[in-house]
């Protein structure tokens, strides 16, 4: 006898950590549409409205903007793997998971990995990034703009300016910024910036934006090795998505079509406007933070707007009370890892989610959480 499979009925989520965040009902329409062939001029079309958004949310003119199939880590992987070239030096600001990350990545594909360390949620002064990159001289310098594993915001401008003076193209980790934060990457600097689209842009994750700038594509195009990493050839990327259209892989017109959508929202609202609503739901929430008896656990001026680390109280459990806001309100947020491990909450307000009332939703029920884990002022 044929089984009887009752269609899939998934919980209902508040989603405020620090990844994916809330789809708005408009993508989820989109994602419904009927899919096109990966060679489709209609596909094609679609891949260009992308291009041309992405290029104003990351604040860019360059010609080579795309979205390449996978999450934010094969953003990551395509920026390492496509300049990054055995034997170059690579420059890392590491004060986070994200770092370690790009490190990691940085040395499987051959590169000799020079690092700036610092305490998990700090940030790197204009002068001391300088004299890093000034006396390393190295071929590749690596930022995270947005540290998701501490909540902190890490400006590029010196950073950009001193790896240009050294010769160096700069890649930056933008996959908690993009959507919700200036990533301004003309002004900045960046050569190579990468993102996801679960946070910021408001879309399911299985995709990521990345923009590479005419002077790192030079870097490219004067490689003496292949790219290892074939999938993420930006090169053949360049000519499935640009110019002659031949065939790598099967796009999916699907995430395209959430992706556009998730976009247009963006132009909608107006990328400024968007800017300030993260941000005032930011300092909204930290100040009610503030009034619990909580402290933050990134300086002032530092912090991400889209991802907040209020610190656990000492006594309290952090597993006990995300379990207890998951089971008893449906809301979803995350602790820290490695050494913020049982130290830091990680709550997002990010894209859809970052609306006054999930502010004072997410306060009232933090609150009541502590309370119950035995927490007092």
């Amino acid at each position: 006898m044929p089984e009887t499979i009752p269609p899939l009925r998934p919980p209902e989520r508040l989603l405020l950590g620090p990844g994916p965040s809330m789809v708005p009902p408009r993508v989820y329409e989109a994602l419904s549409k009927p899919i096109v062939g990966h060679l489709d001029p209609f596909l094609f079309e679609v891949v260009e409205e992308v291009r041309r958004l992405l290029q104003m949310v990351f604040g860019t003119a360059n010609p080579f903007t795309i979205a390449v199939s996978g999450t934010g880590s094969s953003g990551m992987e395509a920026a390492v793997a496509n300049f990054v070239e055995p034997g170059d030096k690579v420059a890392v600001f590491a004060a986070g998971y994200f770092c370690d990350r790009i490190s990691e990545m940085a040395q499987r594909h051959g590169g000799s990995v020079v690092r700036f360390e610092k305490g998990w949620g700090e940030t790197f002064g204009d002068d001391e990034a300088r004299e890093f990159i000034l006396r390393e001289k190295p071929q590749v310098v690596a930022y995270v703009q947005a540290e998701t594993s501490t909540g902190a915001f890490q400006p590029g401008k010196a950073i950009c300016d001193a790896a240009h003076q050294a010769g160096a193209v700069v890649i930056a980790d933008c996959v908690t910024s993009l959507g919700g934060m200036p990533v301004k990457v003309d002004e900045t600097g960046i050569d190579i910036a990468y993102s996801c689209t679960q946070k910021g842009l408001g879309c399911p994750p299985g995709m990521a934006p990345i923009t590479v700038s005419p002077r790192a594509l030079e870097k490219l195009n004067a490689r003496k090795t292949p790219v290892q990493a074939w999938y993420m050839d930006l090169k053949l990327l360049d000519a499935y998505y640009n110019g002659p259209r031949r065939y790598h892989h099967t796009a999916s017109a699907t995430m395209f079509y959430g992706l556009r959508e998730a976009l247009a929202i963006i132009a909608e609202e107006g990328i400024e406007n968007r800017w300030e609503r993260h941000r005032a739901n930011h300092l909204a929430f930290v100040s009610g933070i503030q009034a619990l008896g909580l402290r933050m656990h990134v300086a002032e001026g530092r912090r991400l707007w889209t991802l907040n680390t209020p610190k656990v109280p000492e006594g309290v459990d952090d597993g006990k009370v995300r379990k207890r806001l998951l089971e008893e309100h449906g809301i979803e947020i995350a602790g820290g890892f490695g050494p913020l491990a049982g130290k830091v909450f990680r709550i997002g307000l990010m894209g859809h989610s970052s609306t006054q009332a999930n502010v004072a939703r997410i306060l009232e029920t933090l609150e009541s959480a502590l309370k119950a884990e035995g927490y007092r002022r």
